[in-house]
């Protein structure tokens, strides 16, 4: 099988420089030399897009140059499968967003990167980039996965764990799709979820992430919610606990969501699954309107509040779909 490989940028392609680490790594050739030899040989294409991003640069339209690349070289061959190289910083919410917008896309995608470039000694580039080769040609891959650290993960279901290690990505949530080894140990396919027929381009939208912590005022609340913005995902403690004695707290959500603000509650645990009603402290914004993440990571909520938002929802429509998997980014109950 042949495939394509979407350089978006990243420390795997990075070189030193007076300014610090920036693009410059000979990348084709360094992949070249690493498949000579192999089944892949003279198999693999590549793009590099312009510009390419250190990952903590990227946005929504980021995610939206990538789907694109992907596309038109699919529209090419479409028996090919993908890899997508990109930094680490905001890889998951990268992964994460092409699951929802390529719920329709006839090949398997993988993304990764590494913790340190290509050219230093003992680098994890070579290994996360072989393995998501073998993962992209499996035949047994069904959407987009990420591929870190000898394990393939659902793409939206992964979380950056760590900065350093090089087992960086985790999905606290669900099971590795596969672990590497001779042979590859396989897990039963997840569910794909209902999918998006004809998804519109991702466009930014404002949507602002906020951490309660132990004190928060409803003053201090207001004025991070003011302006409006079109949602909120507001992580909670807990299984999406709010504090409910703090004076007037319940009632800046109350009015954000009555101006058409989504409000979704997600948990500060990697390890969670949100649930309004099952303390009083959760269930008073539930009844306001604002609806849980279930057991999404914060990076699957992110993205999918900005792919609901270019879809053209807003307020409490945009907030029914939270629950409804679109690529199997929750657990639907049983």
């Amino acid at each position: 099988m042949r495939v394509h490989l979407t350089y978006a940028g990243g420390t795997i392609g990075m070189v030193d420089s007076p300014r610090g680490l920036v693009p410059g790594a000979d990348l084709e050739g360094w992949l070249a030399h690493l498949l000579d030899g192999t089944d892949l040989a003279e198999a693999v294409t590549m793009t590099s897009l312009d510009p390419l991003i250190d990952s903590s640069n990227a946005t929504p339209l980021s995610w939206q140059a990538i789907a694109e690349d992907l596309r038109a070289h699919a529209a090419e061959d479409p028996d090919r499968a993908f890899v997508v190289l990109h930094g680490t910083d905001t890889m998951a919410y990268t992964s994460a967003a092409l699951s929802y917008a390529l719920t329709d896309f006839p090949c398997p995608v993988v993304i990764t990167g590494s913790q340190l470039p290509l050219g230093v000694v003992g680098s994890d580039a070579a290994p996360n980039v072989t393995g998501a080769l073998r993962a992209a040609t499996s035949g047994r891959l069904n959407g987009v996965g990420l591929f870190f650290g000898h394990r393939l993960l659902a793409g939206n279901r992964a979380t950056k764990t760590s900065s350093w290690a090089f087992q960086g990505f985790d999905s606290p949530n669900a099971a590795p799709l596969a672990v590497t080894g001779g042979p590859w140990q396989w897990a039963p396919a997840p569910p794909r979820g209902a999918g998006w027929p004809t998804p519109q381009p991702y466009a930014r939208h404002d949507v602002v992430v906020v951490d309660l912590a132990p004190g928060i005022t409803a003053a201090r609340l207001e004025a991070l919610l003011t302006p409006r913005p079109e949602a909120v995902v507001l992580r909670a403690f807990g299984v999406g606990n709010v504090p409910s004695q703090e004076p007037g707290l319940a009632a800046v959500l109350e009015r954000a969501i009555s101006a058409g603000t989504a409000v979704v509650v997600a948990s500060q645990c990697h390890q969670a699954e949100v649930l309004l009603g099952h303390y009083e402290s959760g269930d008073a914004v539930a009844r306001m309107g604002a609806v849980g993440s279930r057991d999404m990571t914060l990076e699957a909520v992110y993205a999918k509040v900005q792919f609901l938002a270019s879809q053209g929802l807003t307020g409490g429509e945009l907030a029914a779909q939270m629950g409804r998997s679109i690529a199997g980014e929750l657990t639907e109950p049983s």
